[in-house]
């Protein structure tokens, strides 16, 4: 089975672990062997989360520099920072609505144009799929469906190899059933974003 390795990276409250947690689902569902690693920092206190998901046969779920196939996004300026992590041939799929850290809120830090970060990582990259995944969450019943909608457009842009069908039992299995349906319809507004 070929090899998918998969970087998300976020802020700490955006959702990845639940992200991650619904592919691992997605992965058993369909058959397919992962491996999968998290990196918490200082999640609680707005700092970074980071996943490393490995789908197909391979000894570790680390990614080093260069390796990454993909690399979902929740936060823009994660997203920037991630960027030694891909090569040239990996599949970008990022939020564009800004999270800015507590120092820029208090004038210590400036947070970096969003046309200067897509434009650099066009250029890095094979390809960059950006787009308010939080606006489309808001849409979805709640921002905090920011996540779901972000798989949704990674399923879409084809940045992981599972039926939307096994994305969507995944989903059900996974979220809270008072949730279930917001979440789909999170699921189903991020597939609909062009790729």
């Amino acid at each position: 089975m070929e090899t998918n390795r998969l970087i998300i990276v976020a802020v700490g409250g955006q959702g990845n672990l639940l992200a991650s947690k619904v592919l691992a689902e997605a992965a058993l569902l369909s058959d397919t062997p992962m491996r999968m690693s998290e990196i918490h920092g200082k999640a609680q206190r707005g700092g970074i989360v980071e996943s490393s998901i490995v789908f197909g046969d391979a000894a570790s779920p680390l990614i080093t520099d260069g390796e990454a196939d993909v690399l979902l996004g929740f936060e823009p300026s994660e997203t920037l920072r991630a960027l030694p992590r891909c090569s040239k041939n990996t599949k970008i799929i990022t939020n564009i609505a800004p999270l800015p850290p507590f120092t820029v809120a208090i004038g210590l830090g400036v947070y970096p144009d969003i046309e200067e970060m897509k434009k650099i990582i066009r250029q890095e990259t094979a390809s960059l799929m950006a787009f308010d995944a939080m606006k489309l969450a808001k849409e979805a019943g709640s921002p905090l469906t920011m996540n779901i909608v972000l798989l949704g457009a990674l399923l879409k842009a084809k940045g992981v190899a599972f039926t939307k069908g096994k994305m969507e039992e995944a989903i059900k299995r996974v979220t809270k059933p008072a949730f279930t349906e917001m979440n789909l319809k999170a699921f189903n507004l991020g597939f609909a974003v062009e790729a």
